[in-house]
């Protein structure tokens, strides 16, 4: 009937609306992909259309025949537009069948990705981005985004991949400029690591005099003097954490070497016992028998911030229990502690610099706000991950889940 066509075009339309703010609140982008397709389709069924659009019928009047073409060119007019829209996108757009040989693009894709016309419809898409890793990107699969990226044929452009089923055995591959949000990234890195450096003398210089003033001899400046020194302290330390995780976000590799779990895992006791000061009950279980593969020093930062953060924030009289384990997966290094817990609506922002779930807390504390970072990109370089569960009031588990790549037989140079 004359008006499947037109129901069938706008329920397509609502579809891809639906999609792309489901996608990540880019309905106006959806619609305009879902233009794109339908235009394709149109175009194709009427070049191979070998009747009348509209065959003559004698039942038909001409008041009817009028109607029919103006809802006709009306709705051609509007994919036009919407076909228009989406070729002007700055983001580029590549329609893709099932075998992933290019339909439609954008001009958004010529210039992010060297796509040209009409030379490139239809040509496998990994075939033509030769051997960029966006190709292999491609022949795997591309389950999932593919995030800050070379764009092919431009060394100094970054770009964001995204492949999305769409229609009936079809694909839209998206990708976004990010150069812009790379560059501002570096702005800040340097400006962090520079600040950082300089801050590093006068603070040395601050607390080194305070240090030579003798609080019994100005009594009435003593709980002055007491809180100048620990504040310029902790001062030092933000600072040689702002420095350790700018040289940790600028390595995309670590040297690799034997990391011996049994001394280090003793260490981060001792540290944290004298920490603690006696006040909470410690006990480290060693039931994995492997050492890692890895930065011993990055690695020791990496433990021993998470059982500094579990004694920080436990009561005095609570437990904090460290754990090296095997797994399925290969092993874990845990902190777990009866502290306060953190609510679910925190956890996945722990790892954010200076993200703090009580200030207060975090300031009489001791914390620089930087610790669970710099476990992150430590984990990071040694192929990782963190694990974090917790409940308000019960505690919490820290875990680094290590993969059998980074574990080694203690004593050996084979892998456990």
């Amino acid at each position: 009937m004359s008006w499947k066509l037109p129901a069938a075009l706008a329920a397509g339309l609502v579809l891809g609306g639906l999609i792309g703010a489901w996608a990540g609140d880019r309905a106006v982008l959806g619609v305009a992909l879902v233009a794109i397709a339908e235009t394709v389709l149109l175009l194709t069924r009427i070049r191979h259309e070998t009747r009348h659009i509209m065959p003559p019928h004698p039942t038909i009047s001409p008041l009817q025949h009028d109607r029919f073409m103006t809802r006709s060119r009306r709705i051609a007019s509007s994919l036009r537009d919407l076909r228009s829209a989406a070729g002007s996108l700055p983001d580029a757009v590549v329609l893709l069948d099932n075998e992933q040989h290019v339909r439609w693009f954008n001009h958004a894709a010529e210039d992010l990705l060297g796509l040209r016309r009409p030379q490139d419809r239809g040509i496998h898409l990994h075939q033509r981005l030769g051997t960029t890793e966006l190709a292999g990107w491609l022949q795997n699969g591309a389950h999932e985004p593919l995030n800050d990226v070379i764009a092919p044929g431009h060394p100094n452009r970054h770009i964001n991949v995204t492949l999305l089923p769409f229609g009936r055995r079809q694909r839209l591959l998206l990708a976004r400029d990010i150069s812009h949000l790379t560059r501002l990234e570096q702005i800040r890195r340097d400006f962090v690591a520079n600040v950082s450096h300089e801050l590093r003398t006068p603070l040395t210089v601050i607390h080194g005099y305070l240090e030579l003033i003798d609080p019994e001899d100005v009594p009435e400046l003593a709980p002055v003097l007491g809180e100048m020194r620990a504040q310029s302290k902790r001062m030092g330390q933000i600072v040689e954490d702002l420095l350790t995780l700018s040289r940790l976000e600028t390595q995309d590799h670590v040297t690799d070497e034997r990391v011996p779990m049994a001394p280090l895992l003793a260490t981060v006791r001792k540290e944290a016992e004298a920490l603690s000061q006696g006040r909470h009950h410690i006990t480290v279980e060693n039931l994995a028998e492997a050492d890692l593969l890895g930065s011993a020093k990055d690695l020791h930062s990496a433990l021993s911030n998470l059982v500094s953060n579990a004694v920080r924030y436990t009561p005095t009289g609570g437990n904090i229990s460290i754990r090296w384990k095997r797994t399925p997966e290969g092993a874990t290094y845990s902190v777990s502690d009866t502290g306060f817990g953190i609510p679910a609506t925190h956890l996945a922002r722990l790892t954010e610099r200076f993200y703090r779930v009580s200030s207060s807390r975090s300031r009489d504390s001791g914390g620089t706000g930087l610790g669970l970072s710099i476990v992150k990109h430590v984990l990071n370089l040694h192929q990782a991950r963190l694990e974090i569960q917790s409940e308000p009031g019960q505690g919490s588990t820290f875990s680094c889940c290590f993969g059998h790549e980074r574990l080694l037989k203690p004593g050996g140079l084979d892998e456990a």
